[in-house]
C-alpha cells in the first residue's frame, strides 16, 4: 500500500496547486468546498423535489427513501428496507382508505359495489403512475446499475410503486392531514370524471352492439411484448362495419376492456358509464 500512495497523490495533483500548510504544518482540507457543493446539490434537488410533490419534508429523509430503488442499494449492506417498499406498502393502505372516504362523501346514493369498482380504478397501479408522471416525479427515482439497465420500462413499471411510497412518507412526515391534502390534490378531478355508474366497457359494448342488429364483439390478440413475468398485451375489438379499436393491459382481459372503452368513446355510446 505504501508503493501506491505516490502514485494516488501525484493522480490527485497533477496540473493543479498543492494544498497549502495551515499553521500547525498540516495542509488545509481540499474537499471542503466539494462536500460543501455537493450537499447544496442535494438540498436544490429535495426542494425541487418537493414543489413538485406540494409538500415540504420535516424529516427529508423519508422523501429519499421513498424514490430509492433497490438497485440503487450498495450490494454489502443492501437491505430492502431501505428501498422505497415499506413505505410503498404505508402508502398503498393510506390512499385507499382516503379514496375510499373521498368516495362515501362524494357519492351519498352509491352502493358498496358502485364504490368498490370507483376505488379499484382510482387505486390501481395505472392510475397511480400517471400522478407520478403528471407530478413529474420520473427522473428523481435513484436506480442502481441493475435498475438503470432496464431502463424506461423499469422506472415505467416502478412509477406507481414510487407515487404510493410518496404519500407512505407524507403520511410519516406530516399526519394524515398531509397525505388527505396530496391525495384530494390529485385524486379529485380523476374522481369527478366519473360520477355516473360504473359498467364493465365490454358489456356496455356488447349491449350497445346488439341494440344496433350486430353480432357480438370479437377481441383478438395483436401482440405480446415484455418478459414472460410482466408481459403487455396488445388486443383489437371487431364489429362488422366499424373500424378495429385496440386497447393494451397487462392481461388480455385488462386489453379488451381498454380496447372496448376505446370505441365506446370513438363511437360515441351514450351511456358507456350508465347505470
Amino acid at each position: 500500500m505504501n508503493d501506491e500512495a505516490p502514485d494516488i497523490q501525484d493522480s490527485r495533483t497533477s496540473g493543479e496547486p498543492s494544498a497549502t500548510p495551515d499553521a500547525g504544518g498540516k495542509a488545509a482540507p481540499k474537499n471542503k468546498r466539494s462536500k460543501g457543493s455537493k450537499a447544496t446539490a442535494a438540498k436544490a434537488a429535495i426542494a425541487a423535489t418537493e414543489a413538485r410533490i406540494g409538500y415540504k419534508f420535516s424529516d427529508s429523509a423519508l422523501l429519499t427513501t421513498a424514490f430509492t430503488h433497490v438497485s440503487a442499494l450498495k450490494p454489502a449492506t443492501r437491505h430492502r428496507a431501505d428501498s422505497y417498499q415499506r413505505l410503498e406498502f404505508l402508502g398503498d393502505h393510506v390512499l385507499g382508505l382516503i379514496v375510499s372516504d373521498m368516495l362515501y362523501r362524494a357519492f351519498p346514493r352509491a352502493d358498496e359495489g358502485e364504490l368498490s369498482k370507483r376505488l379499484a380504478d382510482l387505486v390501481r397501479k395505472e392510475s397511480c403512475a400517471d400522478v407520478a408522471k403528471q407530478l413529474g416525479l420520473t427522473d428523481d427515482i435513484k436506480l442502481g446499475a441493475v435498475g438503470a439497465g432496464a431502463g424506461a420500462r423499469l422506472r415505467k413499471s416502478v412509477l406507481g410503486d414510487i407515487c404510493e411510497a410518496v404519500i407512505g412518507a407524507i403520511y410519516l412526515d406530516g399526519g394524515h392531514a398531509a397525505a388527505a391534502e396530496f391525495v384530494a390534490r390529485n385524486w379529485t378531478e380523476r374522481m369527478r370524471k366519473l360520477r355516473r355508474p360504473l359498467r364493465d366497457p365490454k358489456t356496455v359494448l356488447q349491449e350497445w352492439a346488439q341494440g344496433k342488429g350486430l353480432p357480438t364483439p370479437v377481441y383478438r390478440e395483436v401482440e405480446r411484448t415484455g418478459p414472460h413475468h410482466d408481459p403487455q398485451f396488445r388486443v383489437a375489438v371487431d364489429l362488422p362495419g366499424l373500424e378495429p379499436a385496440e386497447g393494451v393491459g397487462g392481461s388480455k382481459r385488462a386489453a379488451e376492456k381498454v380496447a372496448a372503452s376505446v370505441m365506446i368513446e370513438r363511437e360515441g355510446v351514450g351511456g358507456g358509464n350508465d347505470g
